[in-house]
């Protein structure tokens, strides 16, 4: 089955029934969606192939428990899905030693500034050593407010989406998009204080 001729419901039938191909196809057609997913609530790349190869295995063994509605595209399930294995993958980690701002690299340090500043202008540096710092805060975050501020702020989800993708209730959302940016602030504050 090549992409061109994709169908989902073949395919989801197919593997269904254990076809080899059809459950080829869903992966092929699915994969950029996982992969998506997984790399924005991972910190750590080395296991996001992993990550996904569970999120596939999830699918397949839950297949039967999808069941299509009026209006909900199998990738929102597929989506929801995936989500929930960040999340559990997340949960599973081992706390992490706590870090020191004497751990982190000058740019790394001005990117922190900055970020504790407001008006302040944004460093010279490199924007990877934003994002390391940034990966860094959120990796102290608990799970859910680490993937409500990756899903709202870094990938510019709306509330709306949070919810379907989640399953919480958009006013809980938005209490742990508050609860989190709060957390976030005071571990920047305790990280450039830690010298």
């Amino acid at each position: 089955m090549t992409t061109k001729e994709y169908d989902l419901a073949q395919c989801l039938e197919g593997a269904r029934r254990g076809e080899p191909e059809a459950a080829r196809a869903l992966v092929e057609q699915l994969y950029p969606l996982v992969i998506r997913i997984v790399r924005s609530h991972l910190p750590v790349r080395a296991a996001e192939e992993d990550l996904a190869q569970e999120v596939f295995l999830k699918l397949f063994s839950r297949l039967d428990q999808y069941q299509a509605r009026a209006g909900i595209p199998f990738e929102h399930w597929v989506s929801r899905l995936a989500v929930r294995t960040c999340l559990d993958a997340l949960r599973a980690e081992r706390r992490r030693p706590e870090v020191r701002c004497s751990d982190l690299s000058d740019e790394q340090s001005a990117w922190l500034e900055f970020l504790l500043l407001d008006g302040a202008a944004a460093p010279a540096a490199d924007s990877t050593s934003a994002r390391e710092v940034i990966e860094l805060l959120l990796s102290q975050l608990p799970p859910a407010a680490g993937l409500v501020i990756r899903l709202l702020d870094l990938e510019e989800k709306s509330v709306k989406e949070i919810s379907q993708l989640t399953g919480w209730g958009q006013s809980l959302v938005k209490v742990r998009a508050f609860r989190a940016r709060r957390q976030l602030r005071k571990l920047a504050k305790t990280l450039k204080s830690s010298v």
